[in-house]
């Protein structure tokens, strides 16, 4: 019976972290850790200081989903962030990373 609880609570644990993973699997995979971390600036702001500046705004999606596919500059710095194809990421998957990012705060 212990086992049995205890495989319960691991994958209702898995369940519940799978979407984290996957949200930082397809920022891996789009190449965004390559300039970004999730706690500390590296050539890009850290996620959670982009959670922080975007906190409460409800476009706040929209608006940095935009960003991401677009590029641009000036917002965090003179270093410009180059645009984001859709053949790098979907726009399903920017949604999901960019939603994520915003939880970082």
């Amino acid at each position: 019976m212990k086992r049995t609880t205890t495989l319960i609570a691991a994958g209702l644990m898995l369940a519940v972290a799978a979407p984290v993973f996957a949200d930082e699997a397809a920022a891996n995979k789009a190449g965004c850790m390559a300039c970004h971390a999730k706690d500390k600036k590296l050539v890009g702001p850290s996620f959670k200081d982009i959670a922080v500046k975007y906190k409460g705004q409800g476009d706040a999606v929209a608006k940095l989903s935009e960003k991401v596919r677009k590029g641009g500059s000036g917002v965090w710095g003179p270093i410009p962030m180059p645009p984001n194809a859709e053949s790098k990421i979907n726009d399903a998957d920017m949604k999901s990373v960019v939603e994520w990012i915003l939880k970082s705060a």
